[in-house]
């Protein structure tokens, strides 16, 4: 989740990434490090997602049509999500609020940091960077049934209590984020942080996580961590079961899962810092 931006200066995120700030024709002068990096985390990941992502998202990365040499502009973005999905983006500096990022996808807005990952990070960071927003999750936004779920979602966390969010963070943790889909061609790839991750690209469709059928509630109650390659991932048996999870009550789903309890973590615990408490 990421924090608004001010419009007085570049402004630096918690790991001391500097977003970068529009001039006033709304255009971003990255420089060629920055753009570098774009070229090679792109040309690196377009070849490791052939054949392991759905079709929506091959769609959706047709229509974007990103450039390998350069970073995006936003607005070029926006133009295909607006007549695809009625979708833009939303830029931030880095994470953000709950408060913020629900209101931002309710509004059909999606946060996009507008910075990009060192040379010396290029395989994980932290917080999520353009790279991660624009190539790991944008093209599915120009899917109807994905953006309206994502839309859905947004508009149910605004006005959710704080123990309700952490339940619906884990639901969109498990499909946004790592969502995989059966399709006639065989077993897909739909989440940006799978998408995004070599390493988890590869790690998602092999037999060493475990793969269980998407249930709502079941999701919710599985706890995560955002650091290591998941242990667990749900997968849809169709893109338009989102479609028809958005016209459930999902609050109800999520009480259910308040009642019943997390599962065991799948996962060791984070090894603390020295002299943390």
């Amino acid at each position: 989740m990421k924090v608004p931006t001010s419009p007085l200066s570049d402004q630096v995120s918690k790991t001391g990434y500097r977003a970068r700030l529009p001039d006033a024709r709304g255009h971003i002068a990255y420089g060629d490090t920055e753009n570098a990096t774009w070229q090679t985390l792109i040309r690196r990941q377009l070849p490791m997602i052939e054949g392991r992502v759905c079709q929506a998202y091959l769609d959706g990365l047709e229509r974007l049509a990103l450039p390998e040499d350069r970073i995006p502009q936003l607005g070029e973005i926006d133009r295909v999500l607006e007549a695809t999905s009625g979708w833009r983006t939303a830029q931030v500096p880095a994470l953000i609020p709950f408060d913020t990022f629900f209101e931002l996808l309710a509004s059909r807005r999606f946060p996009v940091a507008t910075f990009i990952r060192s040379p010396e990070e290029l395989d994980y960071l932290k917080e999520p960077d353009i790279f991660h927003e624009l190539f790991g999750h944008c093209p599915m936004l120009t899917d109807p049934s994905f953006a309206e779920f994502t839309a859905t979602y947004g508009r149910l966390g605004k006005a959710a209590t704080h123990k309700e969010r952490v339940y619906l963070a884990r639901l969109y943790w498990l499909t946004v984020e790592f969502g995989l889909v059966d399709t006639p061609a065989g077993r897909r790839i739909y989440g940006g942080g799978i998408i995004s991750s070599p390493k988890e690209t590869l790690h998602a469709l092999s037999e060493v996580p475990e793969h269980l059928p998407f249930d709502p509630v079941e999701a919710m109650r599985t706890p995560y961590r955002i650091d290591i390659l998941q242990p667990l991932y749900y997968v849809l048996d169709d893109l338009a079961t989102l479609h028809d999870l958005s016209r459930q009550d999902i609050m109800g789903l999520v009480h259910r899962a308040m009642a019943l309890g997390l599962h065991a973590p799948r996962f060791e615990p984070a090894a603390q810092k020295a002299g943390a408490s």
